[in-house]
Formats: structure tokens, C-alpha cells, sequence
């Protein structure tokens, strides 16, 4: 890779707090960088990207301007628009802005650029460029602006939001009080936290990273001593795929993973897991089921040793009886929980006694919710994984405030009580350790939200998993890999068949393709 790419990868994992961005910016100004030349630099770069996607016969531009550095960021790209042909229009409700902005103002407005204070006057504009309030914001909109907003919100132009879509937090992505609905948005310099967080998602729209050159050392001062926060790239994930294997090699070289998983009432889980777990490329696959479902799953996966074992009356695993002259040692790495019913909580507690990593979903989630053995988990010598959605989170953590209003601090809070990797689903997936370290996942598609998805997912991570542990790679990074691969089949799915057309079983199949259209 070129120096180029190499920034661009690093950067492109970093996410940043308001108080950081803020900090990192105080070093760059510090270090001699004019505000000013800053400013017209990003708003160089943001005026050749609108350029490129203002649609052909577009040219009215209706440009909401706030009262501190973003709207000046706002009226620099007016100007700049102006002087490539558009008809610009200001909208500027503040009799108070800051020096610099002021002066852009009266400057774009030497230029004969319309500028007015009722947004009304904007309504004709073909596409809207929003640059009323920036990161940081920490009041709540109200008044004549939020009515505007709420206005704005109304009409069908396209709206392109600068660093952040005005009225959002940049930490927790709420809307405070209302909130621009972008239909791109421009984040400068480094990702921000609510780029993150679901309940920001339906005022972001696209969004795509403006570099303007950061340097890596001002944002390694600021971060080196503060927990980590790291955006998922495909070119991370790639690299830590078990690929290239080694030309010679053996399955059990490939690691050995045991699912426990199924039951009479679910035995779908045990084959949907199973499935995302033979994708994985794991060398060996045990899977262990109720006796009854084990010629379905030989059915399904002819390579996997399936291990049939004694049921309970309502269907449910009883006890595991794995075979002669093994036991749970024997394998690099088990997943457990997918449709195995609480009736086997003797063998969720069994497993948790073991050495080996481990992965819990589903079912494994409520028994350890229900026996309230959370902490527990702190006692494990070996890594301990938790995959709950937000029901789930919810009973194991019930102490932890309602991850709706801060997921980030809500899944770091789990980690942190847990001793565990806590992978929280959701449209944007997190996930945390004890040591306060978060990955973020920045990509999926609501087409994963299907009965099954998450089985799938556990398969996947178990087979990495097990894999990993033959191979030295760090088992938080494994989590994120598997939660990129699983988000990313989904997307293709969805690109093929519609957001309608990606059922769990339909996914196993694009597993692959995710990874071949990597390469």
C-alpha cells in the first residue's frame, strides 16, 4: 500500500467524542494552522463533492448558514458555488455570529448573493446544503429554528449536511429536540461517535468522511490515553480473515469448534448456526443436538460430526454425551444458545465451567439471564463471548440505564461488569471488552432483521473463533471480522434479491460472495 492508502485505511477506522475532535482541532491551531485557511480548505473539498453529486439541470442551491464555524464553512461553499454557476441562496436567521463567519457573510453578500431570514424564501431551491449547527451541539433547537428545521424536514429537495445533519448530538446521535434529516452527510476530518448509533440513522442518510489531512500525530496524542474506539473497515476485516492458509495443513491445524444448539420446537437454529459455521472454513465441526434432529443436521452438513444426545421430555438437550475419550478440552472453541430452549440450562452451566472460548447467543443468554450468573463470567479462563440484541441486553444487564439513550456507554458498562466481549446487535453493531476498547460496525442493511439471522452469525463467529486460536489472532478482532462478514452478505443479499428477499438460509449462501468480492 501507498503511504496515501495507508492514511486513508488508518483514518477511516477512528472514531472521535465531540471533546476529542475538539482537542485534536486545538492542537492543529495551536501548531500555527489558521482557522481560516481550514476552513477554506474543507469547504474547497465539500464544494467539489456537491459539485459531482448535484444532479445535472440542479442548479439552485438553498445554503442554511449557522452562527459559528460550520455556518462559515456553509457560506464558503456559497461562495464557491456561486462563482461555478449556481444560483445561491442564504438562509441566516442569527443577528450574532461569530467574527469570522460574519465576514464570509458580508462578503458573500457583496457578491449579490440573496440572503434572507425566513427559510421560506429557499423553497424553489433544487438541493439544500445544511450548515446551521456543527459538532458539539449540546442544546436543545427551539423556537423559530426548530420550527424551521421541522419545516425544512417537510419538503422533498435533497439536503446535504455538513459535518453532522444540524440538531444532532455528536456523542449519543440523539436529536436534540429536532433535527435535520439529511440525505448525505459530510463528516470532517475524523468519524464522530453518532455516525454510530442506530437512533441517528434516520437523520445521517449517506454519509462519507472528508479528510482534510489530520495528522495522525495530533490525533495519537490525543487518543493514546483514552479508551479506543474503531470504526470496522473491509481492509481490517480482510486482514484478519484466516487467508492465506499455510500450503500445508491438516483440519484440526483449522481449528475444531463445537456447536451445542437445537431442539424439537427450534430445530432451524442448530441448522442455520451450523451453516454459518461450515462458511467460516473451520477445519473441524462438531455439532451437538437432541438426538431427534441429528439425521436432519447429517442431512445438511455430511462433513460435521454430529453427536446425538439424550433429550429432555420437552425436546431439549439433557445432557451432552459427547463421544468416547472426548471432552469439552478437546475443542479450540464452542458456541452455544441457538434454539436450544431454557430446559437446557444444565448444559449452558456445564459449558461455562469449561477452558475453552466461548461464544453465547440466543437461548445461552436468557438461561444466564434467568440463573443471574452474569458475574460469574469474570471467574472464566478463557475469553467469554456475549451476542445479545437489545431484549436480551436488557434482562442480562437490567441495571445498566436504557441502552436507547447512550448504546456506546451501555455496551462498555456490559463489557466492564462482565469480564466479557459483549457484541450488542442492532443497525450499527458494537462491541466491547473489559478494558473500555469499542468496535464499531458502520454498515448493514434492516434486511438482517429476520428470525434466524443471529444463528447464523454465531456460526460464523464460532468457526473464526476456533480458527483464531490455532492462529494468534486477537479475539476481538475476530468478533468484528465475523460481525462485518455476516453485515456485508446481508447487503449483497439485499442488492440481489431487495431488503424482502434476504431470509437467514438465503444468506448462508452469500457468505462467500462477500468475502470473493473482496479479493
Amino acid at each position: 500500500m501507498t503511504d496515501l492508502q495507508n492514511r486513508e485505511a488508518e483514518i477511516s477506522q477512528i472514531v472521535v467524542t465531540a471533546a476529542q475532535m475538539r482537542e485534536i482541532e486545538e492542537r492543529i491551531f495551536a501548531a500555527g494552522m489558521p482557522v481560516v485557511a481550514l476552513m477554506e480548505k474543507v469547504a474547497g473539498l465539500i464544494s467539489r463533492r456537491l459539485e459531482a453529486m448535484i444532479p445535472p439541470g440542479k442548479s439552485r442551491v438553498g445554503v442554511l448558514v449557522g452562527p459559528g464555524h460550520n455556518g462559515g464553512d456553509a457560506l464558503v461553499v456559497a461562495r464557491e458555488l456561486h462563482f461555478r454557476g449556481y444560483e445561491v441562496w442564504i438562509y441566516n436567521p442569527f443577528n450574532k455570529l461569530k467574527e469570522l463567519t460574519g465576514k464570509h457573510l458580508q462578503y458573500a453578500q457583496s457578491l449579490g448573493i440573496p440572503c434572507y431570514q425566513a427559510v421560506e424564501q429557499l423553497r424553489d431551491c433544487d438541493v439544500l446544503v445544511d450548515g446551521l449547527f456543527g459538532f458539539g451541539l449540546e442544546r436543545k433547537l427551539k423556537d423559530k429554528i426548530a420550527v424551521a428545521i421541522n419545516e425544512l424536514n417537510t419538503w422533498k429537495q435533497p439536503i446535504f449536511s455538513i459535518d453532522l445533519p444540524s440538531g444532532l448530538h455528536t456523542d449519543t446521535g440523539e436529536a436534540l429536540g429536532t433535527a435535520i434529516r439529511a440525505t448525505h452527510t459530510f463528516c470532517l476530518g475524523l468519524w464522530k461517535l453518532a455516525f454510530l448509533q442506530d437512533r441517528a440513522l434516520d437523520y445521517l442518510g449517506n454519509a462519507e468522511l472528508i479528510d482534510f489531512d489530520i495528522p495522525i500525530a495530533d490525533v495519537e496524542a490525543v487518543l493514546k490515553d483514552v479508551a479506543k474506539f474503531t470504526r470496522i473497515t473491509t481492509a481490517k476485516a480482510i486482514a484478519n480473515l484466516p487467508l492465506p492458509r499455510r500450503p500445508v495443513t491438516h483440519k484440526y491445524k483449522e481449528g475444531h469448534l463445537l456447536l451445542v444448539c437445537g431442539s424439537h420446537r427450534y430445530a432451524g437454529g442448530a441448522i442455520l448456526t451450523a451453516l454459518g459455521a461450515r462458511a467460516s472454513g473451520v477445519g473441524m465441526l462438531s455439532i451437538a443436538v437432541p438426538e431427534y434432529l441429528k439425521p436432519i443436521l447429517v442431512s445438511h452438513l455430511p462433513e460435521a460430526l454430529v453427536i446425538g444426545c439424550p433429550e429432555t421430555e420437552t425436546g431439549a438437550i439433557a445432557h451432552l454425551q459427547l463421544p468416547e475419550k472426548t471432552d469439552l478440552s478437546t475443542f479450540d472453541a464452542i458456541a452455544i444458545g441457538p434454539g436450544l430452549t431454557i430446559d437446557a440450562t444444565p448444559i449452558v452451566q456445564q459449558v461455562m465451567e469449561s477452558k475453552r472460548p466461548l461464544v453465547l447467543d440466543a437461548d445461552a443468554l436468557n438461561i444466564l439471564a434467568q440463573i443471574g450468573t452474569i458475574s460469574t463470567l469474570q471467574k472464566r479462563q478463557a475469553p467469554t463471548i456475549l451476542t445479545p440484541h437489545e431484549g436480551e441486553f436488557k434482562r442480562l444487564f437490567p441495571n445498566i440505564p436504557d441502552i436507547q439513550q447512550d448504546k456506546v456507554k451501555a455496551v462498555s458498562q456490559a463489557a466492564l461488569q462482565s469480564g466479557a466481549i459483549v457484541l450488542l446487535k442492532g443497525a450499527r453493531t458494537l462491541i466491547a471488552n473489559a478494558h473500555g476498547s469499542l468496535w464499531l460496525n458502520p454498515n448493514s442493511t434492516p434486511a438482517l432483521a429476520r428470525g434466524g439471522s443471529g444463528d447464523v452469525l454465531t456460526g460464523i463467529m464460532g468457526g473464526l473463533l476456533a480458527q483464531a486460536m490455532k492462529k494468534q489472532i486477537a479475539i476481538e478482532e475476530v468478533v468484528a471480522t465475523a460481525s462485518w462478514w455476516h453485515s456485508q452478505a446481508g447487503i449483497i443479499a439485499a442488492q440481489e434479491r431487495t431488503e424482502l428477499g434476504v431470509d437467514a438460509f438465503t444468506l448462508t449462501q452469500y457468505l462467500m460472495q462477500a468475502i470473493v468480492n473482496c479479493h
